[in-house]
Protein backbone atom coordinates (compact mmCIF):
# COMPACT_ATOMS: atom_id res chain seq x y z
CA UNK A 1 0.00 0.00 0.00
CA UNK A 2 2.62 2.54 1.05
CA UNK A 3 4.14 2.14 -2.28
CA UNK A 4 1.60 3.21 -4.26
CA UNK A 5 0.46 6.30 -1.64
CA UNK A 6 1.65 7.93 1.31
CA UNK A 7 0.60 10.82 4.07
CA UNK A 8 1.77 13.39 5.39
CA UNK A 9 0.80 16.26 7.69
CA UNK A 10 -1.19 19.51 5.55
CA UNK A 11 0.59 22.74 5.79
CA UNK A 12 -2.59 24.25 6.03
CA UNK A 13 -5.07 24.59 9.20
CA UNK A 14 -7.51 25.78 10.08
CA UNK A 15 -8.24 27.42 13.50
CA UNK A 16 -9.80 24.82 15.45
CA UNK A 17 -8.77 21.60 13.39
CA UNK A 18 -5.06 21.05 13.47
CA UNK A 19 -3.41 18.07 12.42
CA UNK A 20 -4.90 17.43 9.33
CA UNK A 21 -3.47 15.04 6.96
CA UNK A 22 -3.01 14.76 3.20
CA UNK A 23 -3.01 11.31 1.14
CA UNK A 24 -1.08 11.30 -2.17
CA UNK A 25 -0.55 9.21 -4.58
CA UNK A 26 3.02 8.42 -5.36
CA UNK A 27 2.43 8.69 -9.13
CA UNK A 28 1.57 11.94 -10.66
CA UNK A 29 -2.52 11.96 -11.43
CA UNK A 30 -4.22 15.52 -11.63
CA UNK A 31 -7.61 14.36 -10.43
CA UNK A 32 -9.69 11.98 -9.57
CA UNK A 33 -10.95 11.60 -13.29
CA UNK A 34 -7.27 10.09 -13.87
CA UNK A 35 -6.11 8.09 -11.62
CA UNK A 36 -5.77 3.99 -11.87
CA UNK A 37 -7.78 2.10 -9.85
CA UNK A 38 -4.90 0.42 -8.30
CA UNK A 39 -3.50 3.81 -6.60
CA UNK A 40 -7.19 5.03 -5.80
CA UNK A 41 -7.61 1.83 -3.44
CA UNK A 42 -4.27 2.86 -2.35
CA UNK A 43 -5.00 6.02 -1.72
CA UNK A 44 -8.41 4.90 -0.26
CA UNK A 45 -7.37 2.66 2.12
CA UNK A 46 -4.71 4.56 3.38
CA UNK A 47 -7.04 7.36 4.09
CA UNK A 48 -9.51 5.19 6.27
CA UNK A 49 -6.07 3.96 7.83
CA UNK A 50 -5.11 7.86 8.59
CA UNK A 51 -8.84 8.70 9.84
CA UNK A 52 -8.94 5.99 12.36
CA UNK A 53 -4.75 6.99 13.77
CA UNK A 54 -6.58 10.88 13.79
CA UNK A 55 -9.28 9.69 15.71
CA UNK A 56 -7.70 7.21 18.07
CA UNK A 57 -4.70 9.39 19.07
CA UNK A 58 -5.75 13.10 18.49
CA UNK A 59 -8.46 12.59 20.89
CA UNK A 60 -11.04 13.93 18.30
CA UNK A 61 -14.24 13.62 17.88
CA UNK A 62 -15.04 12.35 14.28
CA UNK A 63 -13.40 12.86 10.96
CA UNK A 64 -13.92 14.92 7.54
CA UNK A 65 -12.89 13.97 4.62
CA UNK A 66 -12.32 16.19 1.33
CA UNK A 67 -10.89 15.80 -2.08
CA UNK A 68 -11.47 18.23 -4.83
CA UNK A 69 -11.37 18.57 -9.06
CA UNK A 70 -11.13 21.23 -11.07
CA UNK A 71 -11.78 24.67 -10.92
CA UNK A 72 -15.74 24.84 -10.13
CA UNK A 73 -15.02 22.23 -7.74
CA UNK A 74 -12.12 23.76 -5.39
CA UNK A 75 -9.08 22.02 -6.85
CA UNK A 76 -6.29 24.51 -6.44
CA UNK A 77 -3.40 22.10 -6.46
CA UNK A 78 -2.99 19.74 -9.77
CA UNK A 79 -1.72 17.06 -8.24
CA UNK A 80 -4.60 14.35 -6.92
CA UNK A 81 -4.80 14.13 -2.69
CA UNK A 82 -7.48 13.42 -0.29
CA UNK A 83 -8.29 15.95 2.93
CA UNK A 84 -8.32 14.34 6.07
CA UNK A 85 -9.40 16.87 8.84
CA UNK A 86 -9.75 15.87 12.50
CA UNK A 87 -13.70 17.06 13.72
CA UNK A 88 -14.81 18.34 16.87
CA UNK A 89 -18.10 19.22 18.01
CA UNK A 90 -19.12 22.82 17.12
CA UNK A 91 -15.47 23.28 15.07
CA UNK A 92 -17.01 25.50 12.43
CA UNK A 93 -14.48 24.19 9.73
CA UNK A 94 -16.67 25.20 6.92
CA UNK A 95 -17.77 28.60 8.09
CA UNK A 96 -13.80 29.10 9.16
CA UNK A 97 -12.73 28.99 5.59
CA UNK A 98 -11.14 32.39 5.73
CA UNK A 99 -9.08 31.77 9.00
CA UNK A 100 -6.86 28.78 7.71
CA UNK A 101 -3.11 29.53 7.81
CA UNK A 102 -0.09 27.79 6.99
CA UNK A 103 1.60 26.06 9.31
CA UNK A 104 5.47 25.68 10.00
CA UNK A 105 7.07 22.30 9.97
CA UNK A 106 7.86 22.39 13.34
CA UNK A 107 4.50 23.00 14.20
CA UNK A 108 3.13 19.73 12.38
CA UNK A 109 6.28 17.30 13.53
CA UNK A 110 4.28 16.26 16.94
CA UNK A 111 1.09 15.38 15.10
CA UNK A 112 3.53 13.54 11.96
CA UNK A 113 5.13 11.54 15.04
CA UNK A 114 1.69 10.90 16.81
CA UNK A 115 -0.15 8.96 13.03
CA UNK A 116 3.94 8.03 12.06
CA UNK A 117 3.79 6.02 15.36
CA UNK A 118 0.33 4.73 15.02
CA UNK A 119 0.07 3.42 11.69
CA UNK A 120 3.54 1.73 11.32
CA UNK A 121 4.80 4.38 8.70
CA UNK A 122 8.26 4.90 7.65
CA UNK A 123 9.43 8.72 7.16
CA UNK A 124 10.81 8.30 3.67
CA UNK A 125 11.47 5.00 1.21
CA UNK A 126 14.25 4.64 -1.17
Amino acid sequence: MTQRAYARIAPKWWPANAGGALVIPRHHVENLYEIPQVDGHAVWDLTQRVAAAMRSTYGCEGVSTRQHNEPAGGQDVWHLHVHVLPRYQNDDLYQRHLEARWVPADERRPFADLLRTSLQLPTSFS
